[in-house]
C-alpha cells in the first residue's frame, strides 16, 4: 500500500509536524542520557577470568589501559555451530565503532560461553577483528543474566530484562558498560537488554529513515549471517 501522494507544500506541512515529535524525541533522549550518566555504580567484588588470544585475563585486564568498558553479552554457548544471527548482526557495527571509540577511552569487546577455539573459529568466517572472549568456566554470563541455567529454564520463566522473562533459552542478547578507576577497581554502570541492545544496531537507524521502514513481518526475521545472504546485483 503507497503513502498519499501530495504537493510540495503539503509534504512540507507534514514534514514540519513530524519534526515537531522528532525534537521532543532528541529532547527527551538527551534527559534520558543524563538519567544513564546519573546512575549509581556497582563495584565489581567477583575475581572473573576470561579465556583470550593472550591467555587467561581479569575484567580489569579487558580494559587495555582504558578506563571504559563496552561488553556485547554474544549469544553463543558451548557446542553451538555458529553464533547467535542477531547478535552477529550486532557485531557487524562493532569494528567500524572501534576504529573511533579507542579514540575517546573506550574499549568495546564481545564475551560468549562458548570454548575460545569456538570463537576464534567463528570470528575468522565472519572476518571480524574485535576482541571476543570467552566466559566458559566463570559465573559472569549467569550474573549478568544473559545465560541461564538448565533449572532457570524449565521453571517456564527466567530473570532477564530486569524482569520475568517468559521465553525461555539458555542465551539471551545484551549490552554492558564498566568503569576501571586509577586504582584499578572495576564497577558495573549500566546494562541494556531486549531491545535496548539496538543501540549497537546502525542499520536500524537507516532502515528507520527508508521509505519501507524495517519492513519485518515478525523481529528480525530477514537478517542472515553476513556470509549466508543470496547474492543480490
Amino acid at each position: 500500500m503507497q503513502n498519499a501522494v501530495v504537493s510540495r507544500e503539503a509534504w512540507l506541512s507534514a514534514r514540519l509536524d513530524l519534526l515537531k515529535a522528532e525534537k521532543e524525541l532528541t529532547r527527551r533522549r538527551d534527559e534520558v542520557a543524563r538519567q544513564r550518566l546519573a546512575l549509581p555504580w556497582v563495584r565489581i567484588d567477583k575475581d572473573y577470568t576470561f579465556d583470550t588470544p593472550d591467555g587467561p585475563r581479569k575484567l580489569a585486564d579487558l580494559f587495555d589501559d582504558r578506563s571504559q568498558l563496552l561488553v556485547q553479552h554474544f549469544m553463543f554457548a558451548p557446542g553451538w555451530k555458529q553464533g547467535c544471527r542477531s547478535c552477529s548482526f550486532m557485531a557487524d557495527h562493532t569494528d567500524g565503532m572501534n576504529r573511533h571509540l579507542v579514540h575517546h577511552d573506550v574499549t568495546m569487546i564481545a564475551v560468549s560461553r562458548a570454548p575460545l577455539e569456538e570463537i576464534e573459529r567463528f570470528r575468522r568466517r565472519m572476518g571480524w577483528q574485535f576482541p571476543w572472549v570467552s566466559s566458559n568456566g566463570s559465573s559472569f554470563n549467569y550474573d549478568f543474566r544473559v545465560s541461564f541455567t538448565p533449572e532457570e529454564i524449565a521453571s517456564g520463566r527466567v530473570d532477564y530484562n530486569f524482569g520475568e522473562w517468559q521465553m525461555t533459552g539458555e542465551e539471551w542478547p545484551g549490552v554492558s558498560a564498566f568503569f576501571k578507576d586509577e586504582a584499578g577497581d572495576v564497577f558495573h554502570t549500566y546494562s541494556t537488554y531486549g531491545r535496548g541492545v539496538e543501540v549497537i544496531m546502525g542499520t536500524y537507524a537507516m532502515l528507520d529513515i527508508a521509505p519501507k521502514g524495517r519492513n519485518e513481518a515478525e523481529g528480525m526475521d530477514w537478517v542472515r549471517h553476513h556470509d549466508r545472504y543470496e547474492p543480490v546485483a
